[in-house]
């Protein structure tokens, strides 16, 4: 009787839009009046000390176990949480309990490898040929996510103003398409650094495909120890999410320290505009070790580090519309996930909650990604005047 009561609250209390709940007795309930934007099934209590724990882990796991189940969307009950000020989301009484972390590099290298060294073969079949794992840039809202990757990187190497034959950094490269595209068609000299050894060797053959030897180079390697080298430019993406708050610092430390005088640096990530956050169920299933930091963090640190903001962009809704697109992707290639990675139910629904919930944070402006123009030195010093030159 304890338990029902307490969720009956708990759900009433939990979203800013109308929902049904079937408990697991059988009986129904609405909360809020109108159609309901999804139904909840809970098949069996979760237990209610895990809820005031930290009830982002203790949903997912249930959800993961099919302990719950929902119809309708994901995402809108998502944004519904967040629009609540009430909601487990937001309430701090149940975010009491967090994962530990460690940002030592043997741990960062652990925590990089547990994502994406669960293989090559399973993010080529729903992420687009180019591998880009990370925000995509749709110039059009029909763009599919294949042409608004491609575009992301266009608009990346465009913002630095790159000048043929000189030298670009790229931290946390991931599977090299941002690296390759500046070497083959900006005729800049790269170097990518990587921990997934996955992304080291996949890298390496598309170097060698297309014939990239004497312009590219990637490297299993911490950022941290690269020693004295300098690059004119330095491109960053979706990486000081996984460096730990406590080592914000350093990455924007080391930034400055591999630029040249006056080199120039495209930092994108995501970031919070309310201030920076963990999520105890990402934390603990998907990015172990992963901190969001907020605007106003990066941006101390960035001036603390003696650079400067030339141009700052919001791409939040281009995150949300990219989550999106790798959802259907994921769902509609179910069979051959599972052929890759088994028949796992509870794999499977981890994977589809994590791009559901992720998408509607962006939507709901929880989360934002943005993309840092940084310069070394007084702010775009040798940037065109405007920003037309990012669009020609």
């Amino acid at each position: 009787m304890f338990e029902k009561t307490f969720y009956k609250q708990f759900f009433k209390h939990g979203f800013n839009d109308p929902i049904q709940v079937t408990y697991w007795d059988g009986k129904t309930e609405q909360y809020g009046e109108g159609a309901p934007i999804a139904k909840i099934k809970m098949n069996e209590p979760v237990p209610i000390k895990d809820i005031r724990n930290n009830a982002s882990i203790a949903l997912g796991e249930a959800y993961m176990d099919k302990r719950i189940e929902v119809s309708g969307s994901i995402e809108d009950l998502i944004v519904s949480a967040y629009q609540k000020s009430t909601s487990f989301i937001r309430d701090h009484r149940f975010i009491k309990f967090l994962p530990k972390q460690s940002h030592s590099e043997k741990e960062s290298k652990k925590d990089i490898q547990s994502h994406y060294d669960i293989g090559n073969d399973f993010y080529k079949i729903w992420l687009d040929p180019t591998m880009t794992y990370s925000c995509a840039y749709f110039e059009k809202p029909d763009d599919d996510i294949y042409t608004a990757q491609k575009q992301k990187m266009q608009h990346i190497i465009k913002k630095l103003n790159p000048k043929p034959n000189r030298t670009l950094l790229d931290i946390g490269c991931g599977w090299g398409t941002l690296m390759l595209t500046a070497a083959k068609e900006f005729n800049l000299k790269v170097v990518g650094v990587t921990l997934s050894q996955e992304q080291c060797d996949y890298v390496n053959k598309q170097i060698k495909a297309q014939g990239l030897e004497n312009l590219a180079e990637v490297r299993l390697e911490d950022y941290r120890n690269l020693g004295d080298e300098q690059f004119d430019y330095v491109t960053s993406v979706g990486m000081f999410e996984h460096v730990g708050k406590e080592n914000l610092d350093e990455y924007f430390k080391c930034v400055s320290k591999y630029l040249k005088p006056h080199g120039v640096a495209l930092i994108h990530g995501i970031t919070r505009q309310q201030g920076g956050a963990y999520n105890g169920w990402i934390n603990k299933y998907i990015f172990p070790g992963g901190y969001v930091p907020g605007m106003n963090e990066n941006l101390q640190h960035i001036v603390d580090n003696g650079m400067q903001i030339y141009d700052l962009e919001s791409l939040r809704r281009h995150y949300q519309k990219t989550l999106e697109c790798w959802d259907v992707n994921f769902n509609n290639k179910i069979e051959d996930v599972k052929k890759v990675m088994g028949d796992d139910e509870r794999f499977l629904r981890m994977w589809d909650l994590y791009l559901k919930t992720c998408a509607g944070a962006f939507k709901a402006g929880n989360v934002d990604v943005m993309q840092y123009l940084i310069s070394k030195g007084p702010s775009g010093q040798e940037l065109p005047l405007t920003r037309n030159y990012m669009y020609k």
